[in-house]
């Protein structure tokens, strides 16, 4: 039996959304748990034929289109799903904010006015305005959480290379995992276990509910405000009494979660990215947006020698955060401790250094620790939407999805 097919994308609609670089059909191989279903691809991922930018026309410019689709894509073909066109990502998706000096601003649907987030952008935003039902994307820093929290879909960061990376631009290897925006709990639920290759087979009760201070603490207080009542409704439905924990109490030392980012994690990501974009951009001397060239600055003058006791720092602390994680736990926290900030808003050092050095803060917690995190779009503040996350521990993927699943039934 041949997979049912969606409608062809509306043109108009397309191109009101900004998400774009490339619309086609790629049709799947064979029907299967994802029949009907359409996605988009991150364009820092391979589609056969068809050049990858890196959110760089000059990265596009100076590579062959690869022979083959990334296997992340193919399994998905092979499930019954067809892939719409690939998406605009943030420039060698190296931002957290979605704006593209190349390719535009992709469309947050939910807040027209204000940023989608990045570095997923164009797969938030091709979700949220419904041209597809979910869409592959990247995340490091919080490339997949921070847009789906600021665009008001469903967004999943699995544990650290749950899913194959084959075909998809190396970035920080120690960090970077493919992940999955969606429409809804239940595509999001489908496509996950396909990728993960996994099924339901988790017993294992949600019994603990912990609430990371640290990262309220860093929130704005309308965001935190939202985030303590949601959960607060949901534990209490489920009949769960929620525990409260700063990073020193999961991790047994004295260290912030601004700490473990700064000391540890970013420094690590820099160190990885000079490898694998840096080299490329010396030899190549390509056109730079004016953002992302601040922020390579930053990384041209990174002393690699000072920062080498952060790999160490990392794995410990890795250790650490998933002891805290008895059987049935999951920690909660806002995605992002603001709505979307306003487009064209972050032009001056205090704004940029406010938006990201509070969420990537909060986005280091799960990065660190390697964990699978989901953002889930149950908070509004001022009609803006923002996410609030459920993290569990490493390799707990199904766990988390069932736990998920189950507390959002009740």
């Amino acid at each position: 039996m041949s997979p049912r097919q969606p409608a062809p994308l509306d043109p108009h609609r397309v191109e009101a959304s900004g998400a774009f670089v490339e619309v086609f059909s790629l049709e799947p191989f064979q029907s299967g748990a994802l029949d009907g279903l359409c996605f988009t691809v991150k364009d820092n991922i391979h589609i056969g034929g068809h050049r990858t930018s890196f959110g760089s026309p000059a990265w596009r410019d100076s590579h062959p289109a690869p022979l083959r689709n990334a296997i992340c894509v193919d399994q998905l073909l092979a499930a019954g799903a067809t892939c719409v066109g690939k998406v605009v990502a943030d420039e060698f998706t190296y931002s957290l904010d979605g704006e593209n000096p190349f390719y535009g601003t992709p469309l947050n649907a939910k807040a027209p006015d204000r940023i989608p987030g990045g570095s997923s952008s164009g797969s938030a935003s091709s979700v949220a305005c419904g041209l597809a039902d979910f869409s592959l994307g990247t995340d490091s820093g919080g490339s997949i959480r921070v847009p789906a929290s600021l665009c008001g879909v469903w967004g999943m960061r699995p544990s650290l290379h749950r899913i194959s990376e084959a075909g998809v631009l190396p970035f920080m290897p120690s960090v970077s995992t493919v992940g999955v925006v969606a429409a809804d709990f239940e595509i999001l639920r489908r496509v996950m276990t396909l990728l993960l290759r996994t099924g339901d087979e988790t017993t294992v009760p949600m019994e603990r509910i912990v609430l990371l201070d640290d990262a309220f603490a860093v929130a704005d207080g309308p965001v935190r405000e939202a985030a303590e009542r949601a959960i607060g409704e949901l534990a209490t439905r489920a009949g769960i009494a929620l525990e409260r924990a700063s990073f020193s109490d999961i991790v047994g030392r004295e260290m912030t979660l601004s700490a473990c980012n700064e000391e540890a994690l970013r420094n690590l990501q820099t160190m990885e990215f000079e490898n694998t974009v840096g080299d490329w951009i010396e030899g190549h001397r390509p056109e730079l947006g004016f953002a992302f060239s601040m922020a390579y600055g930053n990384v041209k003058s990174f002393d690699r020698g000072q920062a080498m006791a952060s790999l160490a720092l990392c794995e410990s602390l890795f250790r650490e955060i998933n002891r805290f994680f008895r059987a049935g736990t999951i920690v909660c926290f806002p995605t992002t401790p603001t709505v979307a900030p306003l487009r064209d808003s972050l032009d001056r050092p205090q704004s940029v250094w406010d938006f990201y050095g509070r969420t990537m803060t909060t986005t280091s917690f799960s990065g660190t620790g390697r964990l699978p995190e989901i953002a889930a779009p149950l908070l509004s503040v001022d009609g803006c939407p923002v996410g609030l996350s459920f993290a569990a521990a490493h390799y707990e993927d199904a766990f988390l999805l069932k736990a998920l699943g189950d507390l959002l039934s009740v």
